[in-house]
């Protein structure tokens, strides 16, 4: 690696752990607790807006940001804070939705990568982070935890799960739209290396 290279490596890390960036991802982390909030029981794991948020969030913030913001969610949840829905603790680590939480980090991130690469925001590109992180992934993490914890066959859990997917999907859609409109409206939301593209 020469010099130029570590000097823009260094820049980089720089401006993701600056101030405005770390306000930005409280302020998501904030956002992402606040839909939390908005639930329908449906069973093990409920109907919730907490996974529109992970998309906003991954989609405006990027890949790192967008996963630390989550992070940050999670970590004062753990302490027993109650921001998810109005729990907290570390019951909610080993509960049937504790395999989502963790789809939820890595589906930011995935979210963040896929939104962010190429050239500018589009809406299309937008649309299938959300479909990738903030619904495929999720899934892939939750079932299995889910049938795990409550002692259900995996096809059993996977069956259940398809409740979730037309509102995800509504979900999905919703935040190809606020994103593009906040990308058109205020695009210094969106990381100064997105901007430069």
């Amino acid at each position: 690696m020469n010099t130029s290279t570590k000097e823009a490596s260094s820049e980089e890390r720089s401006r993701i752990f600056d101030n405005k960036s770390l306000a930005k991802v409280a302020v998501f982390a904030a956002v992402i607790s606040a839909m939390s909030f908005v639930r329908i029981a449906v069973g093990p794991v409920p109907i919730t807006l907490e996974n529109l948020g992970i998309m906003l969030t991954g989609v405006v913030l990027g890949p790192w940001l967008g996963a630390l913001s989550v992070i940050l969610l999670l970590a004062l949840t753990a302490l027993g804070l109650p921001l998810l829905g109005g729990t907290g603790g570390l019951a909610d680590f080993v509960g049937p939705a504790s395999g989502y939480l963790l789809g939820f980090v890595i589906g930011a991130f995935v979210i963040g990568l896929i939104a962010h690469s190429g050239k500018k925001l589009s809406a299309w590109k937008t649309a299938l982070a959300c479909l990738a992180g903030g619904m495929l992934i999720p899934y892939i993490f939750g079932i299995p935890v889910t049938a795990l914890v409550i002692n259900q066959p995996l096809q059993t859990a996977a069956y259940s799960a398809l409740i979730f997917i037309p509102g995800d999907i509504v979900k999905i859609i919703v935040a190809t739209l606020i994103s593009s409109a906040l990308w058109k409206a205020y695009p210094a939301a969106f990381p100064e290396k997105l901007l430069a593209q």
